[in-house]
């Protein structure tokens, strides 16, 4: 009998907790952000859980003359997850690596030292970076243009493939009979000389036990679609509802279709942010407590920025006023869509609005009790725009138990997800190749 398809699960692990307001609630996390071991139990509640991986964001700045700034990037991500590598078996690590900043020789050992470490449980999460202020960090005076910064990508993505797979740990043959130490024969420089990078090659660290670490990218740009087609296994992606998720999910598979790998499936891993509670009524509270813990002035200024209006003066706890439809809006427009979005899903108040946006900024949020939750993820991963999700629990530890503790059992009890840890790299726990 044929194996019934399950979903993925991983968590993205952010400070306190992905709502703005999560550091200031009594029982928060906030003064453990400087310990490692807050981290490492973090990754245990997951593994325990049988995510299949925790994953660590990244921000090369810090803005502290902003006096709400969540110095959530304490830790290098690379050794935050060797850290966690060490207290567990299972589950998968993955970091963020910008293309715009790092060495590829000096990421690619990196993450290989870490792979062998822990015998293949390592993803790397491909991006290009966001702000002016980390560019000013790496000798820069701004980010290079978007098409430049993309480009830039594809020659990183192309030369990380090349060090990964430059030399297998077969060739370490170190027979003392003979005397021979290596295969030099299948360890041969590969002399890559692009427009951004010249590495002679070989790596000094052998393929990884998983062939070659997963490769996970964000981007939902033309560009950031066409990189993701060509060179990712998985990708995260953000949508609030299945009409954006159906919508992207068509995006990545027409660029796939016109690619020269189209028979490939790329795994989609939407950000999911969750309340969870016995009843519903118990879920939507803890919403409203989290929510009446934003710093409003803050919350409000944010919102005039997406909304390209004024919000300062909007009633709090009325419904949000009437906004100009998509076609007359002159400012970015995808975060737009998302706000027009949420007002009609679920025709809040400025409070509420404001909640959403300060706990994923417009990732698919479920409220409501496990068996709530467990159905629309359901609705997502029968109708194929998801082949797991992305947690964003909005505070940390308390949402991430809520979902190992109510939302995994439900999961499993229909079939959805593993009882327990069945391969052992993370490549084999998302099925891939």
């Amino acid at each position: 009998m044929t194996k019934a398809k399950q979903m993925h699960i991983g968590v993205l692990l952010y400070g306190c907790g992905h709502h703005q307001a999560a550091w200031m609630m009594p029982d928060s996390s906030v003064e453990r952000l400087g310990d490692i071991a807050y981290y490492q139990s973090l990754a245990q509640i997951a593994e325990r859980g049988y995510f299949d991986a925790v994953f660590f964001a990244d921000n090369q700045s810090f803005q502290g003359i902003n006096s709400n700034a969540m110095p959530a990037f304490w830790y290098d991500p690379l050794i935050n997850l060797t850290a966690i590598s060490q207290v567990t078996k299972h589950v998968g690590l993955v970091s963020t690596i910008s293309s715009t900043f790092s060495n590829p020789f000096t990421a690619a050992r990196q993450l290989l030292s870490i792979d062998h470490i822990t015998n293949g449980r390592v993803g790397w999460n491909l991006v290009t970076s966001m702000t002016d202020i980390e560019a000013m960090n790496h000798s820069l005076d701004k980010l290079p243009p978007h098409a430049e910064r993309y480009k830039k990508a594809a020659e990183f993505a192309e030369l990380m493939n090349k060090l990964f797979l430059s030399w297998d740990r077969a060739d370490f043959i170190h027979d003392r009979k003979t005397g021979k130490l290596i295969n030099p024969e299948n360890i041969q420089p590969f002399h890559h000389e692009g427009d951004y990078f010249k590495v002679r090659g070989p790596s000094t660290t052998p393929k990884s036990p998983q062939g070659r670490p997963v490769c996970m990218q964000a981007g939902a740009s033309q560009y950031g679609i066409a990189l993701a087609a060509k060179y990712a296994d998985a990708v995260y992606s953000v949508s609030w509802n299945i009409k954006q998720a159906q919508a992207y999910r068509q995006k990545l598979d027409d660029q796939l279709e016109q690619s020269d790998v189209h028979k490939r499936q790329i795994k989609v891993f939407p950000g999911l942010v969750t309340y969870v509670g016995r009843t519903r009524e118990e879920a939507l509270a803890k919403k409203q407590a989290l929510d009446a813990k934003l710093p409003l002035e803050t919350a409000l200024e944010q919102l005039s920025i997406f909304v390209q209006q004024d919000c300062s003066k909007w009633a709090i706890d009325e419904k949000v006023p009437p906004l100009p439809p998509v076609e007359e809006f002159t400012g970015p427009i995808g975060r737009y869509e998302t706000i027009l979005e949420i007002i009609r899903d679920t025709d809040p108040t400025v409070r509420e609005l404001l909640g959403y946006l300060s706990a994923g900024g417009g990732h698919l949020t479920l409220i409501g009790t496990a068996e709530e939750i467990v159905d629309q993820m359901e609705v997502w991963f029968e109708a194929g725009v998801a082949d797991g999700f992305n947690l964003m629990p909005p505070t940390l530890p308390g949402s991430l138990e809520d979902f190992v503790e109510f939302v995994i059992p439900e999961m499993q009890k229909r079939g959805l997800f593993r009882k327990g840890y069945e391969t052992s790299t993370f490549r084999g726990h998302l099925g891939l190749e």
